[in-house]
């Protein structure tokens, strides 16, 4: 692959000091719209999945709402019909299966939303699901599933209407993944971050999300937006919960073909 060069005059930069895309927020149907899926849990290690499902079925007027879980929770959870039991593997993660594949392909948008334990058997499962096809949908990243498929970066990198909600630490992973020349740094000043995934986003068709002296980074086809943390509902902690990746899912599916000014404008919503 070509990489991209960096154009040094930062006019790829915008900061959201007040709502850069206020007109997004109020773009949410009346009339319930898109079948979403949320992809997360172990047999140890589920609430996390569970609380983001409800709260997305609260938030946004979705047909349908589906927690994908391992059937290694089956006696454990009760029978609800927005939750799927799918294959396990002996430990009580995902295994590689069909339907884990099909109601990713066929999702209006897909939240892999972590909790899946360090298990290589489900990383190959869940890297499956997600393989580029045509006309994919939104999908979204965020806390340990990032980690868990940042060995196939280089598969999942090239898939179009890709999120990731990514630390600057789970972001390093990625890039020494790839072998990428340019390395993100903990202690790097902002610009040279943003001069970073100016360029990388160039080079993949992928829109980060992440966050860095106390901005909220959002890079997409080379363009940024940064966000002030403290002009958001959000703590360094919470950024990570998975509620912003709820509303990040949520105005992407309302505002196809518009992943950079819906992400941004999720952060206010």
């Amino acid at each position: 692959m070509a990489f991209a060069t960096i154009n040094s005059n930062l006019s790829y930069w915008q900061k959201q000091e007040s709502p850069l895309y206020p007109d997004l927020s109020w773009n949410i149907p009346e009339q319930r719209k898109g079948n979403v899926i949320v992809i997360g849990g172990n047999s140890q290690n589920f609430s996390t999945p569970i609380r983001i499902t409800e709260f997305l079925e609260n938030e946004f007027p979705f047909n349908t709402v589906k927690l994908l879980l391992p059937d290694a929770l089956r006696g454990k959870i009760p029978i609800l019909n927005s939750i799927e039991l799918l294959p396990s593997t002996a430990s009580g993660s995902f295994a590689a299966s069909e339907r884990l594949r099909i109601f990713a392909e066929k999702s209006d948008a897909t939240l892999v939303i972590g909790d899946l334990s360090k298990n290589s058997s489900t990383a190959v499962a869940i890297a499956k699901a997600i393989r580029p096809h045509e006309d994919p949908k939104p999908l979204i990243l965020a806390r340990d599933s990032v980690d868990l498929l940042a060995s196939d970066a280089e598969d999942w990198l090239t898939r179009q209407n890709t999120i990731i909600i990514a630390s600057m630490a789970q972001l390093q992973k990625i890039f020494r993944a790839i072998y990428y020349p340019r390395m993100i740094m903990l202690s790097q000043p902002l610009i040279p971050v943003l001069e970073t995934l100016h360029k990388f986003t160039l080079s993949y068709p992928i829109t980060i999300v992440t966050f860095h002296q106390e901005n909220i980074i959002v890079a997409n086809s080379g363009n940024i937006t940064t966000t002030h943390i403290a002009d958001t509902n959000y703590s360094p902690i919470s950024l990570w919960s998975g509620q912003l990746a709820s509303k990040i899912l949520g105005m992407n599916l309302f505002n196809p073909n518009k992943q950079l000014a819906a992400s941004t404008a999720a952060l206010l919503y």
